[in-house]
């Protein structure tokens, strides 16, 4: 440490750094302490992190009266569900695309490509009209599918990258043992992704956890199935809006995406690395 303290560029790059930090964890240590104050404080106080008096029944708020206990179970569902499907389907398009040859395998990727830069927004009406038809509104298999169905290209890309990389003499040796095509993936290839399959699970989970639109308008006649960010419309009123209220439910909404987060986060970086190096 005193060696670092020694070069005056390495002072600047931890101030640097060290402002950075403050800058990126201000809105959340605010975010709390705004779930702590009381309604006209959190206005009166303006950048001031301590309260005056924590009011931690905003909490009791949040998780009994505005019915958060029941939308964290809708959210853990429709988010593990998404997961599980998510997985499945790109983890299997990306094997085929990553090591089979088939004409007009150029042109499926470019179309995973295009998808990526396609605004969420506008794939909304065809979803919607889709999951009416089957119907799937008003469902969590309807959200969980709407879900898993959008947005996924990148997942499958990395899957494909990652997947173009192992050498062909494992395949070759799970057919010699007799396996087949599904074996081979579910028992030799899928394994060795272990590092994709953690990256995309950290940005599915996040997807699927925040995700505000596709679950508003399918429980638009099923209030009791709406997901946390959807049910932080409970605390806004068409006269005034409860922001000590929705400051706490963001804060329990937040909990469990920074946990999973931390947990996830070696195996996240080193499937990034992984899939970049790829």
């Amino acid at each position: 440490m005193s060696r670092m303290f020694k070069n005056p560029w390495s002072i600047i790059r931890f101030v640097a750094l060290f402002v950075l930090v403050i800058v990126w964890c201000y809105p959340f240590a605010w975010l709390v302490s705004a779930s702590l104050k009381g309604q006209m404080e959190i206005f009166s106080k303006g950048l001031d992190l301590v309260p005056d008096t924590f009011l931690w029944g905003n909490y009791a708020r949040a998780w009994i009266q505005g019915g958060f206990s029941h939308y964290m179970m809708n959210t853990v569902l429709i988010t593990l569900g998404t997961l599980v499907v998510v997985i499945f389907h790109t983890a299997l398009t990306g094997y085929v695309l990553g090591r089979y040859a088939f004409p007009g395998k150029r042109i499926v990727i470019g179309v995973l490509v295009a998808t990526m830069v396609v605004p969420a927004g506008v794939t909304v009406i065809p979803i919607v009209d889709i999951a009416s038809n089957l119907g799937l509104i008003s469902s969590r298999w309807g959200i969980i599918l709407a879900l898993a169905g959008s947005g996924q290209a990148a997942a499958i890309l990395l899957y494909a990258g990652y997947f173009a990389g192992i050498p062909k003499e494992l395949e070759e040796s799970a057919e010699l043992d007799g396996a087949g095509f599904f074996r081979t993936f579910f028992s030799v290839m899928l394994p060795l992704a272990g590092p994709v399959t953690a990256t995309v699970s950290v940005l599915t989970f996040l997807y699927a956890w925040n995700t505000f639109l596709i679950p508003l308008v399918f429980t638009f006649g099923t209030p009791s199935m709406r997901t946390l960010p959807v049910g932080m419309l409970a605390f806004v009123g068409s006269n005034e809006t409860d922001w000590p209220g929705m400051a706490a439910a963001a804060t329990i909404s937040l909990l469990p995406v920074v946990i999973f987060f931390f947990i996830m986060q070696r195996y996240f970086v080193e499937g990034i690395a992984g899939a970049v190096k790829q």
